[in-house]
């Protein structure tokens, strides 16, 4: 039952939570001793408006938080993206981070782990630790996780098509040291259907990547607990050139498919939703941003609890990470990335993140720089510590602009998921290339916006400079790649070649019929099996996507 007024809230929900989780500081107060509430609301909720339309923190809908302290009492996770070359060298970046304070992990891999490839293929010729860290076998993993207390870091991996090899592997890593796959914490994207959407780093056809995370759903519900198994992803919808709305609707339409093949495939509802996770943009118009990541909540446990019939409060809360937007930085006066990456991340704590990434103000000329990546962490930091703005929650609730912008974008969202219902539902609407089309209108009018003059860009087409501060440019070292694969091909060659066979004719027994595939690849991963042997053997059996052409 949600509560009338702030009182009740207070009473019911707020207190009790600090019971569990005290919060951050002995007082919440401005410079001028003037003390902060915990929320801000009308003390008589007259007619009970307010707690109808927006509720409390954590209470359905959870328009204003998924809990009742949110950042009183425990910070967002503070994550920084990294990832490049060989697992050695991600491993420093990653120990230099959390020394710094940084909380959690979040993986960056390259294009060959993405894609299933070994880092010998032809294929991954030039692209071997490029753009991420190249992850070829378990052992790489090892490495990448090297003096990493896993049991106490929370991990999150962007990977999407390999996802349950990677998964594997983290869990090997660990149960290999003696710890307990139970006791870990983290998240994979896993979210398949926005590759065919918006970014294109998929291996199979949509129905047997769906028998994939349906396995992984069910497999992570009995035996890890704490981890996430999908993060259901926004991100590169907005990357790719969508609206805030459009955002919203498509990625709330792909939770919507993967609720349902999860049900479908015999899982119920209130036993996997509590662990979906979702990963959002955060762009320039700050209080769009908030008003998005509010509707969202909103609508989230409405379709969970209309739609999926869940009975559990958990299930119905829409969890998110985020990360600010990289299409918006310019190799034009990169310094300015610096701002606009600061205003992006306080719009994502102003809008209630749980997780966060802030990019580097170099990343529009290329792989952040170790002193880059270090600003961008301070950032983070800087806004939880010395702006106030986690001292009380949700704190642009209630204005008039905000929640006007909410209530629009809900209604926009909603229109266009209307329209994927009537098209049969998202994996249909996907292969009919509905939502590729609507993302490359909005990219088309707002790349005309720019080019008019319309949408101005600082540095970009709005005041310009024939010279800038030069920022140094990193860059991976071309030697990693053939270290990587030397490395490969020396662990084939001292492995037990006959105990890989029998795990991937397991794998491949398993994928001709209904058995879950994450024990047989679990056991592939532990003999020494690499990424592109598993993802072969899968192949023969599902085959691989090939996008056709969209009227």
């Amino acid at each position: 039952m949600p509560s009338k007024n702030k009182k009740t809230w207070r009473d019911q929900a707020y207190d009790p939570a600090v019971a569990k989780a005290r919060e951050r500081k002995q007082r919440f107060a401005t410079s001028s001793g003037i003390e902060i509430d915990p929320l801000y609301a009308p003390e008589h909720d007259v007619g009970g408006e307010l707690s109808q339309r927006i509720g409390f923190p954590g209470e359905a809908p959870f328009t204003r938080g998924v809990y009742p302290s949110m950042y009183r009492s425990r910070a967002w996770t503070i994550r920084q993206y990294a990832g490049f070359g060989t697992a050695r060298e991600t491993n420093q970046r990653f120990r230099s981070l959390l020394k710094r304070g940084q909380h959690g992990l979040s993986v960056a891999f390259d294009l060959p782990t993405q894609m299933g490839l070994d880092s010998d293929s032809p294929l991954a010729l030039g692209e071997v630790g490029r753009v991420g860290v190249a992850i070829d076998t378990v052992d790489d993993m090892a490495a990448l996780l090297d003096q990493i207390p896993l049991e106490s870091v929370s991990t999150s991996m962007t990977i999407n098509a390999t996802a349950s090899i990677l998964l594997a592997m983290y869990c090997v890593v660990h149960e290999e040291r003696g710890g307990k796959r139970s006791e870990l914490s983290g998240t994979v994207q896993n979210d398949i259907l926005k590759e065919y959407i918006a970014r294109g780093t998929y291996i199979f056809p949509p129905a047997p990547s769906m028998r994939i995370i349906t396995d992984m759903f069910a497999w992570t519900s009995r035996e890890m607990p704490n981890w996430n198994p999908i993060s259901i992803s926004g991100y590169h919808i907005r990357e790719a050139g969508s609206t805030a709305a459009q955002e919203i609707a498509f990625t709330l339409a792909d939770g919507i498919a993967y609720v349902a093949a999860g049900v479908a495939a015999g899982l119920a509802v209130d036993d996997f939703a509590p662990r979906l996770s979702f990963f959002f943009n955060v762009h320039n118009n700050l209080f769009e941003e908030v008003a998005k990541f509010r509707a969202a909540r909103r609508m989230w446990a409405h379709v969970m609890r209309e739609r999926f019939g869940a009975k559990h409060d958990d299930s119905l809360k829409l969890r998110f990470h985020s990360q600010t937007a990289g299409s918006t930085l310019t190799a034009q006066q990169p310094e300015n990335n610096a701002a606009r990456v600061a205003l992006q991340a306080l719009a994502a704590v102003l809008g209630g993140t749980q997780s966060l990434h802030t990019n580097s103000l170099d990343e529009a000329l290329g792989l952040p720089s170790e002193a880059a990546s270090h600003l961008a962490l301070r950032t983070q930091q800087i806004i939880l510590e010395e702006t106030g703005v986690a001292d009380t929650i949700d704190p642009l609730g209630g204005s008039y602009f905000v929640e006007s912008l909410t209530d629009a974008l809900e209604a926009k969202a909603t229109a266009i998921m209307d329209e994927i219902d009537r098209r049969g539902g998202m994996i249909q609407a996907i292969e009919a290339g509905f939502p590729q089309r609507e993302i490359e209108r909005a990219s088309y009018e707002f790349q005309k916006q720019l080019e008019s003059g319309e949408e101005k860009v600082v540095g970009l087409n709005a005041y310009t400079e024939d010279t800038g501060v030069e920022t140094p440019v990193f860059r991976v070292d071309p030697k990693l790649e053939k270290e990587q694969v030397t490395a490969v091909v020396q662990r084939r060659a001292a492995r037990d070649n006959a105990r890989v066979q029998t795990a991937l004719a397991k794998i491949e027994n398993a994928a001709r019929g209904t058995d879950n595939l994450m024990p047989h690849i679990l056991e592939a991963v532990s003999a020494r099996t690499t990424i592109g042997e598993i993802c072969t053997t899968l192949a023969t059996v599902f085959g691989k996507h090939r996008e056709g052409a969209r009227a």
